[in-house]
């Protein structure tokens, strides 16, 4: 499945995707003591965005990552590291996957799940740092028919700044460069 190449309005319906996704995943994560988070900008209303879900499964410690990382490899997600982005393990999707989105696992609190939902959570607050994102990312859309990484690394320094300005440790590589934050 190809990722889409475009950011586009928010869509209301992005928070039913993610219960889908989420529903999807649960079966596969059962014994694995986890929670399943809506991060990146569908999970902001009213944010511009790629019409990606991204989706971290947060595991109470490290000792839990293994058993999550085998889990989702058994339903056909393929591990594929930290993709450069400490304490976040990424995938890939599975071929018969019905909707694209990114997935994730990482550590309750760490500074990968702070970043992700630092910025979440400032974003859904704040009005003026919303649009500015989506300014940022509607001006560099262009990009992601060209050059995907020049996109994510065109958003890195206002990101650091916003997570910066709400006071999270790892602002300054908040693993947005990388795949994600849509």
């Amino acid at each position: 499945m190809t990722a889409p190449a475009e950011v586009v309005t928010y869509d209301e319906r992005w928070p039913r995707w993610f219960d889908e996704l989420r529903a999807g995943l649960e079966p596969l994560l059962a014994g694995v003591p986890h929670v399943v988070e809506h991060v990146g900008s569908t999970a902001v209303p009213g944010l511009a965005a790629k019409p990606i879900i991204d989706l971290d499964v947060v595991v109470p410690s490290a000792d839990h990552v293994s058993a999550a990382v085998a889990a989702l490899g058994a339903g056909g997600y393929r591990h594929q590291g930290n993709l450069g982005i400490s304490g976040r393990e990424a995938f890939e999707l599975p071929a018969e996957v019905v909707r694209y989105h990114h997935l994730y696992v990482v550590v309750e609190g760490n500074q990968a799940h702070r970043d992700h939902v630092g910025l979440r959570d400032l974003l859904r607050e704040d009005a003026v740092a919303r649009a500015r994102y989506a300014e940022r990312k509607l001006e560099l859309a262009p990009l992601l028919t060209t050059d995907r990484a020049a996109y994510g690394a065109g958003k890195t320094a206002l990101i650091g700044e916003l997570l910066r300005a709400r006071g999270s440790a790892g602002a300054g590589r908040s693993g947005r460069a990388g795949r994600g934050a849509s």
